[in-house]
């Protein structure tokens, strides 16, 4: 059974509820197939923070992003570490999971505010500030504050809109200077926030 039979077979299982097919095909040759089979134990609701873990440690970067992206129900599973791949599309992958756990990735503020202040890949530095602003956690709220103003554009938006979480003098003063952006979808996000 070549690799597009064993991905085929771990992408029906999950649809049929079959934890143990999918399961077997974690051990996979191929990092396609052991990334379908992570999403076919999260469709068969069998997905385990020990697979995970597991998963978040494959040399397959695919199948270390596909980890960050099932993990984000399962908090016991510690994504800090992805918040330092060297892949950025890991690194994204674990920003925008904590940014979907919310409050609760409270812990994770420190190591976001360093991937958004420092990352090189601007995907990773708009993810991370996009899980501070999920978060809500005071302090990232200086982060998301430089972001808005210092930024690339893609960055500088994402900042504006994670400032809906935060209030003070500071989040206010953000907001109208972004109304003079030079970004229009900057200009709007800021527009949008102050509207409501």
């Amino acid at each position: 059974m070549d690799y597009v039979d064993r991905r085929r077979k771990a992408a029906v299982a999950g649809h049929r509820g079959d934890a143990a097919t999918a399961r077997a095909l974690l051990d996979d040759a191929d990092a396609g197939v052991r990334a379908t089979a992570l999403g076919a134990l999260a469709r068969a609701g069998a997905l385990q923070a020990a697979d995970l873990q597991r998963a978040l440690a494959d040399v397959d970067a695919g199948v270390r992003r596909r980890a960050c992206e099932e993990a984000v129900g399962i908090e016991q599973v510690d994504l800090l570490p992805s918040l330092a791949d060297a892949d950025p599309s890991v690194v994204e992958a674990a920003a925008w999971a904590l940014g979907e756990r919310g409050p609760s990735a409270a812990g994770a503020v420190d190591e976001l505010v360093s991937v958004a202040r420092q990352h090189d890949d601007p995907l990773c530095r708009e993810a991370a500030v996009a899980a501070l602003g999920a978060i809500g956690d005071p302090r990232g709220l200086p982060t998301v504050l430089a972001a808005a103003s210092g930024d690339r554009p893609t960055v500088r938006r994402r900042a504006v809109v994670a400032l809906a979480a935060f209030d003070g003098p500071d989040v206010d003063a953000a907001l109208r200077a972004a109304l003079e952006d030079r970004d229009w979808q900057v200009r709007q996000a800021a527009e949008d926030l102050l509207d409501e």
